[in-house]
């Protein structure tokens, strides 16, 4: 079947910026893909009017953003068939291969859940996360056919318009923001955000609007004086452009700041992308020798990356007439790791090479996918998947923390985990005999809070026969909160064992 010549320019558009990142790219095949799509939803229309094509397109462009392989564009264009086409699995496997075809085969799964309610909310959690473990590659496109579907969810009505932007906000945008995909996570939550608070949206997009248009001029004057700074003082190759917040995270930091857009330190920012990592210390030193930085807002995330992989150094200064501005300093592989997380794995560099990448997160997806994984296998029961659901919740979608241990080791936790939390998070042994902590060498409480940074040494007693089961009133984590029940069950267990006859 001949490609349809109003859609003609759009292949070709996605064709060159396949070439562009990588210019040994089957793009033979990748037409076929088209093809092949285009024939199978042939007389298909979308919500919108459109031919249906137009979606996996979309898709597949969103996935050439992320400079991402060839075989993961074509499962992208094919993602729908086997569900609403009558081609099967089979056929995909037939002109595509397996590789394809189990991508393809991943989404399918994915695909549309029948509960409705917390059922649902229930369903699509233990599908990501074992389509995660299985291949992480499956849910980059979910993300981008997620991303799309979103973009056009004013033809459909309100209600679900409400549902499937909730599911973006509370599902997909999180487990971006934990796969280090910063760039998703925040497209994801901006294109839901309109549909779940319109008012606080519209809110939040003219005041961004305002500030923005206020401060360009100011904006452009300390990139200029930055470059030349920067370049006076020796440094090769520096890239400095400006950082827009996305509209989401700024109306979170609004609410907690009161409103209030003088209090967020960020609002202007630069990125430096320079060639090294001695580079980046160095143009941080530059900063800081003609500009003052604020106490307490240096943060090396070099040294001690984020949990989920995030590397850059930031600092907020004050600047040309005591305005208040945050410098991100990176390398070029840093930003593209900070973009686009896990998926730099697979993607192609700026010099059309296939990239090895040096975030500590690897192309492997991280093993708090596999614990959800085996989670859900092991809470087959509905009932017991929701009495855990908060829990993991907690673990994983909330804000993230790191704390020291005095090795000089980096724990993440979630945010509002106590010393407990860490002691489990350290070893099983350590949480069942901790007596106290140490919080930057001030003893506290079990109880107490951490905050990001702090460096915790956890005290112990070999002597202690175990948790204290109102531990469990105060931790966080589900793995604390586990392990301390397991304890009480193994307590209990041993006591009926020795008092009825015929049980030791």
């Amino acid at each position: 079947m001949p490609v349809n010549p109003t859609e003609q320019k759009t292949l070709d558009t996605l064709c060159a910026d396949v070439l562009a990142y990588d210019p040994q790219a089957d793009i033979t095949t990748l037409k076929r893909a088209y093809q092949f799509a285009d024939e199978a939803h042939g007389g298909q229309k979308r919500a919108t009017g459109e031919p249906y094509i137009v979606h996996p397109l979309a898709t597949a462009f969103t996935l050439a953003e992320m400079r991402l392989p060839v075989p993961i564009l074509i499962a992208g264009i094919l993602h729908d068939i086997p569900e609403d086409t009558q081609r099967t699995l089979e056929d995909v496997r037939a002109a595509f291969g397996d590789d394809v075809a189990s991508m393809v085969a991943g989404i399918t799964k994915l695909g549309k859940i029948k509960y409705r309610g917390m059922e649902r909310y229930i369903e699509n959690l233990r599908k990501m996360f074992l389509a995660m473990a299985a291949d992480v590659r499956v849910v980059f496109i979910k993300f981008a056919d997620r991303l799309h579907n979103l973009e056009t969810l004013e033809v459909i009505p309100p209600k679900k318009q409400y549902r499937i932007a909730l599911e973006s906000l509370e599902i997909y945008a999180p487990i971006a923001n934990r796969l280090g995909m910063g760039e998703m996570k925040g497209r994801l939550e901006d294109a839901a955000f309109k549909y779940i608070y319109p008012k606080e949206y519209e809110w939040a997009k003219n005041l961004a609007k305002t500030t923005r248009e206020d401060k360009q001029e100011y904006l452009d004057r300390v990139t200029r004086l930055t470059q030349e700074t920067l370049e006076q003082a020796g440094l090769k190759n520096v890239r400095l452009h400006g950082r827009e917040k996305h509209l989401y995270s700024l109306y979170r930091k609004l609410l907690k700041n009161e409103r209030s857009i003088a209090r967020i330190y960020d609002l202007i920012a630069l990125r430096i992308i320079v060639d090294s990592v001695a580079d980046c210390y160095a143009a941080l030193g530059i900063i800081h020798s003609r500009w003052t930085p604020l106490k307490g807002r240096i943060k090396d995330y070099i040294a001690q990356p984020k949990p989920n992989g995030y590397r850059s150094l930031h600092t907020t200064v004050f600047c040309e007439d005591g305005e208040i501005v945050e410098f991100q300093i990176r390398t070029k592989a840093m930003h593209e790791e900070d973009e686009f997380g896990i998926a730099a794995h697979w993607a192609y560099d700026e010099q059309g090479k296939y990239r090895t990448s040096t975030s500590p997160m690897g192309g492997a997806p991280p093993a708090w996918v596999h614990e959800l994984a085996d989670i859900q296998q092991e809470l087959a029961d509905k009932k017991q998947f929701v009495q855990s659901l908060e829990d993991i919740k907690i673990d994983i979608f909330h804000d993230r923390i790191f704390v020291f241990t005095p090795k000089g080791d980096v724990i993440d936790l979630p945010e509002d985990s106590t010393c407990v939390d860490l002691a489990y998070a350290i070893h099983t042994e350590i949480g069942n005999t901790c007596t106290g902590a140490k919080v930057n060498e001030e003893v506290t409480p079990l109880d107490r809070v951490l905050k990001n940074g702090d460096m915790v040494e956890i005290l112990t007693d070999k002597s202690r026969k175990g948790p204290n089961p109102d531990w469990n009133k105060f931790v966080k984590t589900r793995h604390a909160k586990v392990k301390i029940r397991q304890f009480a069950r193994s307590k209990i267990s041993s006591w009926i064992k020795g008092i009825l006859p015929g049980t030791k």
